[in-house]
Order: C-alpha cells, then structure tokens, then sequence
C-alpha cells in the first residue's frame, strides 16, 4: 500500500513554517492554508517568502502532489446573492493564484451554501458556474470539492451533488473531490463495517467515480451517523472506530493521495499518523 498521511499544519510565522510542521510529526503529507482562513483578502507573497516555502517543502522530501491547500471558510461560491457570490469568486481566484506561486497543484473547498434562499440545483449550478469561471482564469491548480456534512445550509454532502458539479465542469482535467470521514459518516454514509464500506464506496464509484477522488480528510466523528452535525474526534475515539480507517489504508484505490488528519487534538498527530499507518496489512 502506498499510503501518504499528514495532518492539516500551522503556518504561523510564516507560511515556510508549514512543511517543518508535516515533517516533524513524521507526515508524508500536509494541509494548509495559504492565509488566514477567517479574512477576505491577504498580503501578496514576496520572493523571498514564496523561496522559502519551496525550500522547505524540497528538505521536508514531500511532493507537491500530496499537499492539499484548503481556502477560506469565508468564501461561498453558491451565495444567492450575485454581489456577494462575486465576492467569494474574486477571494477564490486569488487563493488559486497562490497555490499556483507556492508550486502546489490542488485547492480544497467547500462547495458552498443555498442560504434557504435558492433551490439546491440554483445553487449547484452557481458553484459550477464560479469553478468553470476560475478555471478559464486559471492554469495549472486543480479545484477539489470537498463533501459535507449537511449543516444547515451547506450542499456537497450527497455524492449527487459532487457528481452533478463535475458533471457541470468544462475542464475535467482539473476537478476532483476530497472525501471527509467525519462529514461523511455525518451525512448519513455508514462504513463501519466491511459490508456497509463497500456498499458506500459502490456508490460513490458510480456516482463521483474514484478517477476524481484526489484526497481524503481522515477524522473520527462525534456525532452519529446521520447526525447532519460536524464534529471531529480523534481517531479510533468516536463513533466510526477504527475498523473503518483499517479499511481505508489497506484499500489500494486511496493510494498515493494526501490523506489529512483533521482531528481535535494536534499534540497527538504524530501518533495518529503512527497509529493510521500500522493498520497497512
């Protein structure tokens, strides 16, 4: 099994920081954000801290391929509102353009939300016509959508709404998706035992299709399943269990992707990794 494993890292103090992070709790891949994920709009990289980071990344021995930057939680290419949904395109535009002088290949986001205000496909339609703009603009950074939970408004938590998004985009080249467990399992996608595990990845092949699987967040869940409730927990610790994650490291279709810890207590990242790669038969 090829497996690579990190966790979603701090870029305090500068965004070369990031990679020092990944490697040393022995991750052979990362996230990040390129800036803070709670403000519209950051400083532009200078030279040096754009050297930096790919310095770091070259002594840290991990590719590019298995970096998966996440933008702003700020951002809603869905939004019912013109105004504000070209707000959200231009910040996203902007996040691709600096995964794209970082030398990073994917961008990770949420799809977006209807607001209770537009119908569900108005809204699919929105976030396909914002991802289809930002790739005309765009050239070399591929767009993964990353499923959900169901909370409130948000779509992408039916493998129906990520198949209908691709099928939406005029450069299949250049979208994937991210599957999170927890939003998974949350939105009511049981895979806990190895029936209910293949019946759910079944369904996700001929829905979504693994071609456009390009990562997955591995995070145990405290609600249940079904919950519509986002909550993360430590790996093995919540109501999905560790059978499930045996079941994603030795399933060679999630090789040689980023595989993302997104769980609650970074302190123990390191051992989770540990913990995540022992279960490789």
């Amino acid at each position: 099994m090829n497996k690579y494993v990190g966790a979603h890292v701090s870029i305090a103090g500068g965004i070369f920081h990031a990679p020092k992070n990944a490697a040393a709790i022995g991750a052979k891949a990362f996230a990040l954000f390129t800036k803070n994920q709670r403000q519209w709009h950051a400083k532009s990289f200078t030279e040096e801290e754009i050297a930096n980071f790919k310095i770091a990344l070259s002594e840290s021995g991990i590719l590019p391929k298995y970096v998966l930057p996440h933008d702003s939680y700020l951002i809603n290419l869905g939004h019912p509102d013109k105004e504000a949904r070209e707000k959200s395109i231009s910040s996203f535009l902007e996040e691709v353009h600096r995964c794209e002088q970082l030398g990073l290949e994917k961008l990770n986001f949420h799809p977006g939300h209807h607001l209770n205000q537009i119908s569900e496909e108005e809204c699919l339609d929105h976030i396909a016509d914002s991802m289809n703009h930002v790739l005309d603009q765009t050239s070399e950074v591929s767009l993964v959508i990353e499923n959900t939970a169901g909370q409130g408004s948000a779509l992408g938590y039916k493998f129906e709404h990520l198949g209908y998004l691709i099928s939406k985009i005029k450069d299949q080249s250049r979208v994937g998706v991210c599957i999170d467990t927890c939003h998974l399992f949350a939105a009511g996608y049981d895979f806990r035992t190895k029936e209910l595990y293949q019946k759910t990845f079944d369904q996700f092949e001929k829905i979504v299709g693994f071609n456009h699987l390009k990562g997955m967040h591995l995070n145990d869940s405290k609600t249940e399943c079904g919950s519509k409730v986002d909550r993360h927990q430590s790996i093995g610790k919540g109501n999905i269990g560790l059978a499930a994650f045996k079941f994603i490291m030795n399933d060679p279709r999630m090789d040689d992707m980023p595989l993302i810890l997104e769980t609650i207590d970074p302190t123990i990242w390191k051992e989770e990794i540990a913990l995540l790669v022992g279960l490789v038969k």
